[in-house]
């Protein structure tokens, strides 16, 4: 209907960005006013025409001058054959009839309009991902400066509990990153220096527990990072770059309107150009003639068809917002009803999104209560994101408190903690610290611990008095609403289900097994998700992406449609996405999809409905057939059924 690059300055003026939204507002008022004055009472005529007249500014206002600067182009769409519609209703004296097709028409427009500043937002979210300075390490010293300055090969120091400036290489210290913002990985990653930065491999060849990326978020120790990449080349910086490609791609929709504009509007604006004259070659007045190209105007404008998808749009898009369910406009809404395929994100769409405490087992001469208590006091001194997780949910499934039993905690970097206990060594953490420490794994624990591992679960071994006493396992685990949410979208046609994460396949794979997903891909990055995403939709046409996160942000808006998990998403998730789950809940995924397959019925009808009376008019009207009159009562008897017909998703039910 509109550019999607339009930046239209008048849409500022008054109410600012939403001026053309209050504007169609104030048209509809206006109309109603209007209407009522002259149905209800016995005031002079003036009194509601002024009324429909004072509509017609505000329906036709941004319409017009959005028609006018096609025309000044060269061009002629739907637009202008509105405005000479509404303009042909009111010479025949039809002006509740021309008001209602101008508060139709522009809400529609406004609509559109100001779901294109939200596009705008997404960039901007993802341009405050990373700090807008670096402290430079230049000849032993420290200097601060911003983040343009930056050169390959500049060692910059992050400090603790800070973000990090650049994509690079540690090289000197070692601490756990978050880097969800990134990657969507749920834990925080271990992180160590490189050995040596002698003949670095490229960015991508070198081992990922070495580098570091701009906007993911340091842990508690201070690091050395070698800068590898300028900062137009930052990971974030791409997502930058790839967002903004794929907002300004235009729909399938958005052409097949331009292509359906181009021919119709010229031909119905000649042959009612042409009627006008028709008193030349048939025995009639110039009068008769024209008031015969005005009645094929009102005839051949499709108002219905123009109000036939706006109706139906907006009411599938107050019945969604009924159920806490966000969708951005038309075509959101018409696509996701045809989706078979569907890509999620893991952490907090699929899963909770925080790590839970899923199992404690201690060794077979070791009590569960004496275990639990050993680890509770243990990691209770330590800060790592994973330690106090486990803190949390011991406290919460036990009922047990810290008695500060435990001291002299030391964590060993990428392999887990040593402290002493009861004036004894503990040890929390994986196999790599147990050999380190002589510890020897018994097969029990060993058995369990690979089962476990298998499942998608992290696992850290306790031992305590240079014995094994048992293990704990932490995961992000599903969503309680995720299994059943799955099955329900198989039962209504959703054939093929994959879910994209940064975390380790093994993660993916335990967690698509547990809820019935068709496949899981793991340890990707936002370009992976892009290149799964392209290679889905090269093999399925249409599919859609659900996700919360940063990193999900470039995948979603390459999507057919994308859609976001509310209130855990992050703001470029929802800025990006064209449906939102606001309340959080993704088992209005079925309902969602359903009635965007309700709404695309319906407009379907109202296509077919509004176009056949176009067809039934125009022949009758050319040829004289008919009156003003009769071709006004057909042509609203049209716009009233596809609108009642439009009604009916307010009350659409799964």
């Amino acid at each position: 209907m509109t550019d999607s690059k339009k930046e239209d300055t008048t849409s500022y003026l008054i109410f600012g960005k939403k001026t053309e939204l209050y504007f169609a507002i104030l048209c509809g008022v206006f109309l109603g006013i209007g209407f009522l004055i002259e149905k209800l009472t016995t005031m002079s005529s003036s009194i509601f025409l002024t009324s429909y007249s004072v509509s017609y500014f505000f329906g036709g206002y941004f319409v017009s001058i959005e028609a006018f600067k096609k025309i000044s182009k060269g061009g002629f769409d739907i637009d202008f054959l509105m405005i000479l519609a509404a303009i042909g209703a009111a010479y025949i004296g039809s002006w509740a009839e021309g008001a209602l097709l101008l508060f139709l028409f522009s809400l529609g427009h406004a609509l559109e309009h100001y779901a294109m500043h939200k596009a705008e937002k997404s960039i901007e979210a993802l341009s405050e991902l990373s700090p807008k300075t670096a402290l430079v390490k230049k000849n032993g010293k420290l200097e601060e400066i911003a983040i343009s300055d930056l050169k390959i090969n500049d060692v910059i120091i992050v400090k603790p509990n800070t973000k990090i400036a650049a994509d690079g290489v540690i090289i000197l210290g070692s601490s756990s990153i978050n880097q969800a913002p990134i990657t969507g990985e749920s834990i925080p990653v271990d992180k160590t220096c490189i050995a040596t930065t002698a003949n670095l491999p490229e960015f991508n060849e070198i081992d990922k527990k070495h580098i570091v990326f701009a906007g993911t978020i340091n842990g508690d120790a201070s690091l050395d990072v070698l800068v590898l990449k300028l900062p137009k080349d930052f990971t974030v910086s791409r997502l930058i770059k790839m967002v903004s490609e794929v907002e300004t791609q235009k729909s399938p929709t958005q052409r097949l309107t331009k292509r359906f504009e181009k021919w119709y509007v010229p031909i119905v604006l000649i042959v009612v150009f042409l009627l006008c004259f028709a008193y030349v070659v048939i025995d009639e007045t110039f009068d008769e003639s024209l008031y015969r190209a005005i009645t094929v105007l009102v005839a051949a404008s499709p108002c219905a068809l123009a109000i036939s998808t706006p109706s139906a749009v907006l009411s599938g898009i107050a019945r969604a917002a009924q159920k806490g369910v966000l969708i951005k406009g038309g075509r959101a809404l018409e696509d996701l009803g045809t989706i078979t395929t569907i890509a999620f994100d893991k952490t907090g769409t699929l899963t909770e999104g925080k790590p839970k405490l899923t199992n404690i087992i201690p060794a077979q001469n070791f009590k569960e209560r004496a275990f639990v208590q050993l680890v509770l006091e243990v990691e209770s001194l330590s800060n790592h994101p994973l330690a106090k997780a486990i803190v949390k949910d011991l406290k919460a499934q036990y009922k047990v408190e810290s008695f500060q039993k435990a001291s002299d905690v030391k964590a060993i970097q990428g392999k887990g903690i040593i402290a002493t206990y009861r004036n004894e060594k503990v040890c929390i953490g994986n196999l790599k610290l147990m050999e380190d420490q002589g510890i020897k794994v018994d097969e029990f624990i060993r058995c369990k611990m690979d089962d476990l591992l298998k499942n998608g679960h992290t696992v850290m071994l306790i031992a305590y008095k240079n014995t094994i006493a048992g293990l704990i396992s932490v995961m992000d685990v599903p969503r309680k609403a995720a299994k059943s949410t799955l099955q329900q979208l198989k039962k209504i046609g959703v054939k093929y289900m994959v879910m994209l994460t940064g975390d380790h396949q093994n993660v993916g794979d335990a967690i698509a097994t547990q809820i019935g997903l068709s496949e899981a891909k793991g340890n990707l990055l936002p370009e992976d998700k892009v290149a799964a995403i392209q290679r889905l939709l090269q093999r399925d046409k249409k599919i859609a992406m659900v996700g919360d996160g940063v990193n999900d942000a470039p995948a979603m808006a390459l999507s057919t449609v994308s859609i976001a998990m509310g209130a855990a998403g992050s703001d470029v998730a929802l800025e990006t996405a064209d449906v939102a789950l606001m309340s959080d809940k993704i088992e209005n995924l079925p309902f969602v999809i359903g009635l965007s397959r309700a709404s695309k019925r319906i407009i379907k009808q109202n296509i077919w409905i509004s176009l056949g009376m176009v067809f039934l008019l125009v022949p009758i009207t050319i040829l004289g057939l008919t009156n003003i009159g009769f071709a006004v009562a057909l042509h609203e008897g049209s716009t009233i059924v596809v609108v009642l017909n439009a009604l009916r998703l307010l009350h659409y039910k799964v």
